[in-house]
């Protein structure tokens, strides 16, 4: 009972309250609060606010920046050129172009003398200085102006395998990779004048030696190369330069290795296929040929002789290779003449390794290219005497042979010519007739 009454006073409590809050009019409904706005809405219009006044801030900034850049500007302006290196405050990398647009590069004018050895002077071809220029390269001209024309240079060894060519481009890192240094625990890789100082863009290399060979680097070759110094040409690229890969034997083999080109005092076992103290070089020693002038003498006046003294076990390939090594020797400026009589009106000239190259006919000098047929014949009979009767032949100085006259126009003369062909055939013991001699002198 007691839970009924409490149930009923519960009910009745909630109805009047019900009637309460629901007999109100229009005029309650007008009084009633706003709508609170959903948390999506709120948190977008909050961003929107936010992204207002970032961009406000990072609009104001900007404009600074852009005043003082402005301000810079012209305050730079009033010290000269502004640039962009100088305006962000760092040093500018060196340019390609050197001053004017020009392409500046090095370049070896001097090719090398070949083999090298170790302990001895690298020399350009025929002992010659190694020469070196500042070209531009645009031009194909050597610079001769300018502070770069006057620059310090370094000489190093490279890498025999850097193989690019001197037309193709390469930076500055790749030429020093391929930079070689000595072996640890030996001497500088090279030694002697290792700077070069250029004047109008020429400048000469010194004394350089090698002190070590080329065997233990993976080319087996060796490069020089050459880069400006430290302190020059700040700013400006100036490309390197490089040689031809070469080879750098130990200097004990020097003791026998070939001259190029040959020399006439050299020893005969300096040219190609005669090893030193070998079967050949015996032989030749054996029938008096001691130098290489001595082999080129009889090359010329018996070639078939000179064949038979080197026998069968010389090839026909080896015997080419030697002869073509022996006549890159340099002459000498020796001559003899052979006269065909004791008045001595013509005679025939030969070279210091016995080559005929020309007659003299009363003092007018004939070439052996301007011979004609008559005066060829006569000049072949001429040489197969000389050869021999060679110690009746007279040796001159080239100098003392400028005295003759030059030929300049063909004309007809019988002077003593046709009687040296008549006494060459009577000292044989000749009985046919013989062509009286067309010889070419000089107009008066």
């Amino acid at each position: 009972m007691q839970k009924q009454g409490r149930h009923l006073e519960r009910s009745g409590s909630k109805r009047a309250l019900d009637a309460g809050g629901g007999g109100g009019d229009d005029d309650d409904r007008a009084t009633k609060r706003p709508r609170v706005p959903a948390l999506a809405s709120v948190i977008v219009e909050a961003l929107k606010v936010d992204s207002c006044r970032s961009f406000v801030h990072h609009s104001s900034q900007f404009c600074e920046k852009l005043c003082v850049s402005e301000e810079v500007e012209r305050a730079l302006a009033k010290l000269g050129p502004a640039t962009p290196a100088r305006i962000q405050g760092r040093t500018s990398p060196k340019r390609i172009e050197g001053p004017s647009g020009s392409n500046l590069q090095l370049q070896f004018r001097s090719r090398l003398s070949l083999p090298l050895f170790t302990g001895g002077k690298v020399e350009g071809e025929q002992g010659a200085a190694i020469h070196v220029v500042l070209l531009d390269a645009n031009t194909g001209r050597v610079v001769t102006s300018g502070p770069e024309s006057c620059a310090k240079l370094d000489v190093l060894v490279l890498e025999g395998d850097f193989n690019k060519e001197q037309y193709e481009d390469w930076t500055e890192e790749e030429f020093e990779n391929y930079v070689v240094k000595e072996r640890e625990g030996k001497r500088p890789l090279l030694t002697g004048d290792l700077q070069v100082n250029l004047k109008e863009g020429v400048g000469t290399i010194g004394e350089l030696i090698f002190t070590d060979n080329s065997s233990w680097i993976r080319s087996r070759k060796f490069r020089l190369g050459l880069r400006v110094s430290s302190g020059f040409c700040e700013g400006v690229r100036v490309k390197e330069a490089k040689t031809e890969a070469f080879t750098v034997k130990d200097h004990r083999g020097e003791l026998y290795k070939k001259h190029y080109p040959p020399a006439l005092k050299d020893d005969v076992w300096r040219l190609e296929k005669i090893g030193k103290d070998g079967a050949f070089h015996k032989r030749l020693n054996s029938s008096g040929i001691y130098t290489v002038e001595h082999f080129l003498q009889l090359l010329v006046r018996d070639q078939q002789k000179l064949r038979t003294i080197l026998g069968s076990n010389m090839s026909n390939k080896m015997w080419e290779s030697l002869v073509e090594h022996a006549k890159t020797c340099v002459l000498s400026g020796k001559h003899y003449i052979y006269y065909s009589s004791d008045a001595r009106s013509v005679g025939a000239i030969f070279n210091n390794i016995y080559e005929f190259t020309g007659l003299i006919a009363d003092d007018q000098y004939i070439s052996a290219e301007n011979l004609s047929e008559n005066q060829r014949m006569f000049a072949d009979t001429l040489v197969k005497l000389a050869y021999d009767d060679w110690i009746s032949v007279v040796e001159y100085d080239g100098k003392e042979l400028l005295r003759f006259k030059q030929k300049k126009k063909s004309i007809t003369t019988r002077s003593d010519t046709a009687n040296a062909s008549t006494s060459y055939s009577a000292s044989h013991g000749l009985t046919h007739s013989h062509k009286q001699l067309t010889v070419i002198l000089p107009e008066q």
